[in-house]
């Protein structure tokens, strides 16, 4: 390593380092073969500083690196960046409580990329939504019509009955809190205040068939940090925290709040209603943020069962081995889910390059309560698994788990298909790329559903 790499943050080095080029590559170099059923793009958001550095993790800028499949083959691999106001203006202040996070425009676009009546979203939930093409271009942020007026979540909530985007937004002046509701056809229809305890940074939330669970929880904003130009979120013990059900098209006063250990969630795998519990299983942290910006004990994955008649709730912990970015079949999102899919995290800190870290990919059975994996070894990495069903799969595992895993020894990547259903470490394809910086959130999203 040398001595200029030896001062970078731990959040730039290895392969969290960015890459400066935008590439497109159509001959690609496939091992074993790709399900002919796949039509459509695999794609995923992260944060790349255009500039080289970032004083988080979570502050880079927004890049895309997608595979489009058809009939077999790997048509292309491309990486773009989200061109986004910090993109023509590297040195504007990410932190910044006017130029910034006053601008709904000024988004990083950096955390999740999804599709919706036939667009692509770029998402960071600070901000405005960016709209891409099929191609990964930029087209430009969306207000929907100038309906959207503050902030929208990366993690939005697609019905798999009615084809609504359900989502939400947060702000750090009042309200805090905004429920969003759009239409299959991609219109805001539902714009909702909703009266939480603070500016809490709600990242992620929860969707049943009939209600929406918002998670108040104790990480908030922190004006003297942002007026010093830092990550401007912090724990805060005296911050209670609570679950908040809600009607799907209720309002503020609908909602009903619910008492939990003090914890903090980014990402729930999934929630259902189950008679009168509503069942949410989640990637919980014990805190974040206690100790400075970089502090994040390991996440577990544990299930919340909220009794609605009693207004209790009962939470278990499933498993000691950590893990996050938890997903589930699209199919069974809001509904009763027996399988879910986790990225496993290290248990201690590996080497800077990554070459002693162990990858592997979890699956949860919750009907029989066990845990399978796919140990990939080590210097080899995955990043979260998106499922994607097979062509008339039988039974919700019947698919395939897609995700970049990058190789430490050759310091490339590969866009890896493997069968859910076996979880067999062999892939049923690998598409082999050049190195595919580790990043966020992603999507497989097919051609009928975004063009």
């Amino acid at each position: 390593m040398t001595a200029t790499e030896s001062e970078l943050p731990q959040h730039l080095r290895g392969n969290n380092a960015p890459v400066a080029e935008e590439r497109t590559i159509t001959d690609l170099d496939v091992t074993g073969q790709l399900p002919k059923e796949l039509d459509g793009r695999y794609l995923r958001n992260g944060a790349n500083p255009i500039t080289g550095m970032s004083d988080h993790p979570f502050l880079g800028d927004g890049m895309i690196h997608g595979v489009r499949l058809r009939d077999g083959e790997a048509q292309w691999y491309r990486n773009r960046y989200v061109q986004t106001p910090f993109v023509a203006n590297p040195d504007k202040d990410v932190i910044d409580l006017d130029a910034s996070l006053g601008d709904m425009a000024s988004s990083k676009a950096n955390t999740h990329v999804v599709g919706h009546a036939n667009k692509f979203y770029a998402l960071e939930e600070g901000h405005f939504p960016y709209i891409l093409d099929g191609d990964l271009n930029t087209v430009g942020p969306t207000d929907f019509g100038g309906k959207l007026t503050g902030s929208f979540t990366a993690h939005p909530k697609i019905c798999p009955t009615t084809g609504e985007m359900l989502a939400f937004g947060y702000y750090f002046m009042e309200p805090y809190l905004t429920y969003l509701r759009v239409s299959a056809e991609g219109e805001l229809v539902q714009s909702t205040p909703i009266t939480v305890g603070g500016p809490t940074m709600m990242h992620d939330f929860n969707v049943t068939e009939n209600n929406v669970i918002f998670m108040d929880l104790p990480a908030v904003f922190d004006l003297e940090l942002a007026m010093k130009g830092e990550m401007p979120i912090a724990w805060d013990d005296d911050y209670p925290s609570r679950l908040g059900v809600m009607p799907r098209t209720g309002t503020d006063a609908d909602v009903t709040w619910f008492d939990i250990d003090p914890c903090y969630v980014f990402h729930p795998l999934n929630s259902y209603e189950d008679g009168n519990n509503i069942v949410l299983d989640v990637a919980r942290f014990s805190h974040i943020w206690r100790d400075g910006p970089m502090d994040f004990p390991s996440p577990m994955l544990w299930r919340w069962t909220i009794n609605t008649e009693t207004g209790k709730v009962h939470e278990e912990q499933i498993d000691d081995r950590p893990g996050e970015f938890p997903r589930v079949a699209d199919s069974v999102i809001g509904k009763k889910h027996r399988y879910g899919y986790l990225m496993a995290m290290p248990t201690e800190r590996g080497s800077e390059d990554h070459r002693d870290s162990e990858g592997a990919l979890l699956k949860y059975d919750r009907q029989e309560g066990t845990q399978i994996s796919i140990e990939l070894g080590k210097g080899r990495i995955p990043g979260e698994p998106v499922f994607v069903p097979a062509e008339g799969s039988a039974n919700e595992d019947d698919g395939y788990l897609m995700t970049y895993v990058y190789d430490a020894e050759t310091e490339t990547s590969d866009f890896v298909v493997f069968d859910a259903a076996t979880m067999d470490a062999e892939p049923v394809a690998a598409v082999h790329l050049p190195r595919v910086p580790f990043g966020f959130h992603g999507s497989w999203v097919p051609a009928d559903v975004a063009n």
